[in-house]
């Protein structure tokens, strides 16, 4: 429970920042409320009971003054109404700009070096962040921090009203609603927090499954899982279900509990305030003034009934968010390299996590200016991620990396559901529409877009759907040209393409690139054609170097698979 609640100082400080005005606000609204409501009650039980009395005789009932309680009791009832308002435009309004900014800090930290490789092993988590984990800490301010906060402003309010009455009795009363009314729900909420924590976990795996299921319906029938998989949805609905049930029952014992001490409260305040107006220290009318207060203070405590139940769920939702708002800001750059080179690494180790193997081992490279190496080994040597840290995606363990400004063209084809306009400006948001359409011609896509109705207007579908896989990557090459960076960085560019498509995207990467310098990982002869340098990975180890014109040059090329 501590290190969950560690958790949560990033979220409390980003809340603070963002909306303390307006958070402040609400609990002041919140607090106002409540008082309005209890005194209400208040008032209308000695008002009533004064009324009473007073028409049991002529005199009392002629001089007794009606029109200031009354009057009273309506500015209570419409103060309550606006206030109860207010508070709840304020508290949602404070609560879902702080959940835009929390969006927006997940965005960042996901923009940091190996986030994006990260979450791309598991995309149902990513789902999950947005949705689940962002929804549940509305939580932390509308269910667990202003009801808490108002329930002990009420208890010592109320301990101070009827300690009017008598010291003791609102020792007594403020010590039962604070010790009862906070000691309940959070003792239920550390016993509720392993089956919040259950019930969070079996929503995700349902996600998760129903996404797999959706995504992999060919995959699972070939295979004849498609039973499975549907089982494997039906028990983790089952696991949640448990858990559900679980926090059902407990926020019934909450609610009993809070029943308990509210028929505690009330019963020992009638035995106090009958005491107390025997004795004749109190009239009949604040004897009934006292015991509506008691019975209203109970209230604010039921409002912490669900929080204490999704106390488990925030801390959980906490831990997974809180590491992603405390990234830096600033986005990690390499060094740069000595004049004339591309880029330099020099004793490079690396891998993807304290618990995985080492992925390159102690590799020193270099590359000039201008000048055009392949990369070339097995699958799982080592290029891709070499590539990676060219591109500032991950930091390396040990040794140093120094690179000029890169733009890396990656093996799979990121569109998006918009305009070709719009995913053209991805790379260059100021780019006008002849330096586009510059770029589609250098790509070979402008007769193909030129022939669409709508031109750079048309729209893809999600992931470009409406494109051909050749159009596909042509639309990414075009891309690629827009970045003005001296280092490209390709990783397999016509893997997937025909052999008259991926030898035309070949020519016009090689004839854009003229000057720059071109990092291309590959399998296939035809990419590593357009080099002068080869280095061959090999277990994560560069085991051979050759440049163009030497016999080991020809021999890593012609190792390759051919077109």
């Amino acid at each position: 429970m501590n290190t969950s609640l560690r958790y949560l100082k990033p979220i409390l400080k980003l809340f603070i920042s963002e909306q303390r005005r307006g958070l402040l606000i609400g609990v002041a609204l919140s607090a106002t409320t409540v008082a309005a409501g209890i005194t209400l009650l208040g008032l209308s039980g000695w008002f009533i009971t004064a009324t009473a009395i007073a028409g049991l005789s002529m005199a009392t009932a002629v001089t007794f003054d009606v029109f200031a309680p009354s009057a009273s009791i309506r500015f209570l009832a419409i103060g309550r109404t606006f206030a109860r308002y207010g508070e709840r435009l304020t508290t949602h309004d404070a609560t879902l700009s702080v959940l835009a900014a929390l969006r927006e800090r997940l965005f960042r930290g996901w923009a940091q070096a190996g986030a994006a490789r990260e979450l791309a092993r598991r995309p149902a988590k990513l789902l999950f962040r947005l949705t689940g984990d962002i929804d549940a800490l509305d939580s932390l301010y509308l269910r667990v921090i202003v009801p808490a906060g108002v329930a002990v402003i009420a208890a010592i309010a109320t301990g101070g009203a009827l300690g009017l009455m008598h010291p003791l009795f609102g020792l007594l009363a403020g010590t039962l609603l604070l010790t009862a009314g906070l000691g309940i729900p959070m003792f239920a909420g550390r016993l509720a927090t392993k089956h919040a924590r259950r019930r969070a976990y079996g929503v995700e795996a349902i996600r998760a499954r129903t996404i797999d299921f959706v995504a992999g319906q060919t995959d699972l029938l070939m295979a004849g899982r498609l039973h499975a998989q549907s089982a494997a949805i039906a028990d983790a609905n089952r696991y949640a279900a448990h858990a559900d049930d679980r926090l059902n029952r407990m926020e019934a014992g909450v609610a009993l509990g809070l029943g308990l001490a509210s028929t505690l409260l009330l019963s020992g305040s009638l035995l106090a305030v009958a005491a107390l107006a025997g004795t004749g220290a109190i009239t009949a009318p604040v004897a009934a003034l006292g015991i509506l207060i008691a019975f209203a203070a109970v209230e604010p405590f039921g409002a912490l009934r669900r929080g204490a139940m999704e106390l488990g769920r925030t801390l959980l939702a906490a831990s997974r968010i809180a590491p992603r708002l405390s990234v830096d800001d600033a986005p990690f750059r390499n060094t740069a390299p000595i004049p004339g080179l591309a880029f330099q690494l020099s004793d490079v180790c690396t891998r993807y996590g304290p618990s995985e193997a080492t992925v390159l081992k102690t590799v020193t490279l270099t590359l000039g200016c201008g000048e055009r190496l392949a990369l070339v080994g097995p699958s799982g040597a080592g290029k891709s991620t070499l590539l990676a840290l060219l591109a500032s995606e991950m930091r390396a363990d040990q040794g140093s990396v120094a690179s000029l400004g890169v733009t890396l063209l990656t093996q799979r084809t990121e569109l998006f559901q918009d305009t070709l306009r719009g995913n053209l400006k991805l790379a260059n948001p100021t780019a006008t529409d002849d330096q586009l359409r510059q770029a589609l011609s250098a790509a070979g896509l402008l007769a193909d877009v030129v022939a669409l109705p709508r031109g750079l207007d048309t729209l893809l579908g999600e992931g470009g759907m409406g494109l051909s896989g050749g159009q596909s990557r042509r639309l990414a090459l075009a891309r690629l040209f827009l970045r003005d960076t001296p280092l490209w960085l390709l990783d397999e560019p016509t893997e997937g393409l025909d052999a008259t498509t991926a030898r035309d995207v070949m020519t016009c990467l090689s004839d854009e690139a003229d000057g720059r310098s071109l990092v291309v990982a590959t399998h296939i002869r035809r990419e590593a054609a357009i080099a002068d340098v080869i280095a061959v990975l090999e277990g994560g180890c560069i085991i051979e170097v050759s440049r163009r014109g030497e016999a080991a040059f020809q021999k890593a090329l012609n190792r390759l698979r051919p077109d």
